[in-house]
């Protein structure tokens, strides 16, 4: 199942640290494309996949070990809006993962030897509706109404075969349970990743009571935070480590902080190489960036935890 002749991610987590990518969206915005669609970077798988393609690679050109695909905001419904009848979802949701193992050949054919993986993103239900309600979670759905959403998806997703499946951007308990029951028996294995504010989740539960669920998961081979800002994640890392004994996932923003209103982000990054070895040390074996941290502060976090200038 895996990307190349690596072993699975699970086995690598265990024996050291793995670099994630950074933010999908901004790489593509800095090449020029305008992503302002409720569909977000999902839009491009339609109509300028290439471009998906170009941008995981600038990723694992930078050092990345995973990378993250595409389907964050792709969805049946979302896709549904847009007239996309469903067998054709389906396919461009399968895609999304095809377009990351491109990018991954071509990285090896430029003589990448380390290994690789995909990662296929499932994004929350506030996602879909792109209103920004994934960042306070609370939609009025069931547990089950929610699994409901999410497994159809999922069950593309794992089709295509990816080395694993990230439960990302989770804003509350309810539907990081829906997603451990969705990922159930699909065969492939899952990372569990919450958005948080300060210690608690952006629902406003404790972090203790989420990270919890993930500890009796068996597909769950990783847990923690992402879209958070860096602060936040130092002591989300030490309680997901504690709470479920198992590799931590980190991937914050860069810091700076979204202007709903203008459309703009305001204030300098606060993402630092030396927050990225503290991580380290607290549990965390799966470290990348998320919204605004692009190839040159995945560059650094790659060095910082190899030593190396360059990465084979």
């Amino acid at each position: 199942m895996s990307s190349d002749t690596s072993a699975p991610l699970a086995e690598a987590l265990a024996a050291g640290t793995v670099v994630l990518d950074g933010g999908l969206s901004n790489q593509l915005e800095a090449a020029g494309h305008d992503l302002s669609d409720e569909l977000w970077s999902a839009r491009l798988l339609a109509e300028r996949p290439e471009a998906l393609t170009e941008a995981h690679l600038a990723y694992l050109d930078a050092g990345a070990d995973v990378v993250i695909t595409a389907s964050y905001q792709a969805t049946f419904e979302g896709f549904a809006r847009r007239g996309t009848g469903r067998a054709e979802a389906a396919a461009l949701i399968a895609s999304s993962v095809e377009l990351a193992r491109k990018a991954v050949a071509r990285a090896r054919a430029e003589g990448a030897r380390r290994p690789l993986w995909v990662a296929a993103s499932a994004g929350p239900y506030g996602a879909m509706l792109a209103d920004g309600s994934e960042y306070r979670g609370r939609y009025g759905l069931t547990v089950a109404e929610l699994e409901r959403f999410h497994r159809p998806r999922l069950e593309v997703l794992a089709a295509a075969r990816p080395d694993v499946l990230a439960l990302e951007t989770v804003p509350d308990t309810d539907e990081a349970a829906a997603l451990l029951r969705a990922v159930r028996g699909l065969g492939v294995p899952a990372w569990l990743s919450y958005t948080i504010d300060g210690s608690r989740t952006r629902a406003g539960q404790p972090l203790e009571e989420a990270f919890a669920p993930a500890a009796d998961a068996p597909e769950v081979i990783a847990v923690g935070v992402n879209c958070c800002a860096p602060q936040d994640a130092d002591a989300a890392v030490a309680t997901a480590a504690r709470v479920t004994g198992k590799p931590v996932v980190v991937y914050p923003n860069s810091g700076e902080s979204w202007d709903a209103d203008a459309r703009a982000w305001n204030g300098r990054p606060t993402f630092t190489t030396e927050q990225v070895a503290r991580w380290r040390a607290s549990g965390a074996r799966l470290i990348g960036g998320c919204c605004r941290v692009g190839p040159d502060v995945i560059a650094r976090i790659a060095r910082a935890l190899t030593g190396e200038q360059g990465r084979g």
